[in-house]
């Protein structure tokens, strides 16, 4: 049987979006299966690549290049579907690489359990963006997409603090504080299954950004570390810009992160 870190690298090999998200569901479930027979799956080492198998479009560009377009258009609401696919075909690679890359560092069970749910919930998202856009006659890969989403990833391939800090911490927080704009947009466009899925989106991305507080601060206690200086410093390190408000305070207060976690890093400071 193939370990953890051998599926995720499966997943992280196979380019094509429906096909990824599909082998990802069906390693998830085969991980939540074996973990309740009692019969678990090895974690394993296994090397993943240092950028995930993508497919030929979209074309990837730079931020400043990819078209803006009014979010109360049609063609503006097709946009802003497009970039949310993106973004939860991303966070796939990144739990998914999360899980493969950091097998020397001996963490708890409950560490894969929760990013194999991560990954397994980010696949849901994206088909749910794809169905949505499908709908409107578009596609996932129709439209030029974000090239610096992997960044952060190869920024902190070496150090597991780091990737918990500025990945589920601060990229991912990011997403609690702009989705509940994206779902009126589509409100008020009375766009109900779109609604629907932002919102199936909004509510597990809580527990994602949860996730790597609980495990930054795991961290943290094993290592005798303040997990605030700590994050502050990482984030610096790591993430190419600062972080800017308005913030969802409700929401990342429910994941686990404190306002003095992330005022502190905002362009006001």
């Amino acid at each position: 049987m193939a370990t953890l870190a051998e599926m995720a690298v499966e997943v992280l090999t196979t380019a094509n979006g429906r096909e990824k998200t599909a082998i990802s569901r069906a390693h998830a479930a085969r991980w939540v299966a074996a973990r309740g027979a009692g019969d678990d799956i090895a974690v394993g080492h296994a090397a993943p690549p240092a950028f995930p198998a993508r497919p030929e479009r979209p074309e990837l560009v730079s931020p400043r290049d990819v078209p803006r377009r009014k979010p109360g258009s049609p063609d503006g609401r097709i946009a802003l579907l497009h970039a949310v696919a993106h973004i939860e075909l991303n966070a796939v690679d990144l739990h998914w690489d999360l899980i493969a890359r950091f097998t020397e560092v001996s963490m708890p069970p409950g560490f894969y359990d929760d990013w194999v749910k991560a990954a397994d919930e980010e696949s849901k998202h994206f088909n749910l963006m794809s169905d949505c856009l499908e709908a409107l006659d578009s596609h996932y890969g129709a439209l030029p997409a974000h090239a610096g989403m992997w960044r952060a990833a190869e920024d902190t391939a070496g150090d597991l603090m780091g990737r918990l800090a500025v990945v589920p911490m601060v990229l991912e927080a990011r997403g609690l504080d702009v989705t509940p704009g994206m779902i009126e947009v589509f409100r008020k466009a009375q766009a109900d299954d779109a609604v629907a899925a932002l919102e199936t989106i909004y509510s597990e991305e809580v527990a994602h950004v949860a996730y790597g507080s609980k495990w930054f601060h795991f961290l943290c206690g094993r290592d005798g570390l303040d997990p605030k200086p700590e994050f502050h410093a990482l984030v610096r390190r790591y993430f190419h810009s600062t972080l800017k408000p308005p913030f969802n305070e409700e929401k990342r207060a429910e994941a686990g992160i404190p306002p003095d976690f992330y005022w502190p890093l905002t362009n006001e400071a």
